[in-house]
């Protein structure tokens, strides 16, 4: 017990000793004050106390969101220190289902496969997200249907005149297999019912340049003429050009106001109850605060 608590409780002894007499209302209001002040030592001293190591892994497009979410709780515990890695969404299913991280980043829904892999994995929804279709900045290309959009990445469409663009190679710009953005958008836009209603994937085209993160398709996508490509909203800039999809520009404010189409979760994993202190991270993430931060760039969950 600390020196601090110690004091605070004595006191408490002391004034409950000197009130006995007291009315029954004006003992009722002195004890809740009394409690009131003990859970505010008790969570003081938790807060000193709170110190260790976290380490995450996982999606490419949580990485950059956990970061600054890790730096601003790092900055109130000094004491504590917390590792964000990449490595995509099925290494960071994988990584908290094995325990080689305290919690694994993902930026698509868990795949039934995955349950049934790590039964005991726990799903935390930190954000929302827009996937943007997104071309080389000389591509005029001012919206999209859907079913054109699966199209182009299928292979199907190969010439940007065939969508109302200009007489132009489209030269696609894809994420690799693993990645949480590429299995958003297989399953948002490259999925569809045919005429018996049965589920069909139409595969990305072989021919795609695949890249192992949003921020390399940006790279692709803004240095490589004729391209298109697909990322986070996170990630957009002025080195691209999104793609309205029917007429809705890709935004966030579209995203919450369901006219846009294409978004997806940003989950955290634990392996079945969170540590106290992966706990207390992800409490931190969820409050007014830290969804605050995910507001900046991403869409709240609250």
């Amino acid at each position: 017990m600390s020196k601090k608590f110690s004091i605070v409780l004595a006191l408490i002894v002391i004034s409950t000793m000197s009130f006995t007499a007291c009315a029954p209302a004006a003992l009722s209001a002195e004890a809740a004050e009394e409690e009131a002040m003990v859970e505010e030592v008790m969570e003081e001293e938790a807060e000193e106390t709170l110190a260790g190591q976290l380490q995450l892994a996982g999606s490419t497009t949580v990485q950059p969101l956990a970061e600054v979410l890790a730096e601003e709780f790092m900055a109130m515990y000094p004491d504590l220190s917390i590792d964000v890695q990449g490595g995509g969404s099925s290494v960071g299913v994988t990584s908290a289902g094995e325990g080689t991280a305290d919690i694994g980043n993902s930026s698509r829904n868990i795949k039934d496969s995955e349950f049934e892999t790590f039964p005991e994995l726990q799903v935390f929804t930190i954000a929302y997200d827009g996937i943007a279709v997104v071309v080389n900045p000389d591509v005029e290309l001012p919206t999209l249907g859907e079913e054109q959009v699966r199209a182009i990445f299928s292979g199907e469409v190969t010439n940007f005149s065939e969508v109302g663009g200009s007489d132009a190679p489209i030269t696609i710009v894809s994420r690799e297999e693993g990645s949480g953005t590429r299995a958003a958008f297989e399953e948002l836009v490259m999925e569809y019912k045919d005429e018996n209603d049965e589920t069909i994937l139409a595969p990305i085209s072989e021919n795609a340049l695949l890249q192992q993160s949003n921020g390399q398709v940006r790279t692709v996508v803004a240095e490589t003429p004729n391209t298109i490509g697909y990322l986070s909203f996170g990630f957009l800039d002025d080195s691209i050009n999104g793609v309205a999809i029917d007429e809705v520009e890709p935004t966030v404010d579209n995203v919450k106001n369901s006219t846009y189409p294409i978004f997806r979760p940003l989950n955290m994993e634990t392996n079945g109850d969170p540590s106290p202190l992966a706990q207390a991270f992800l409490d931190f993430i969820l409050n007014s605060d830290g969804q605050a931060i995910v507001a900046e760039d991403y869409i709240s969950v609250n």
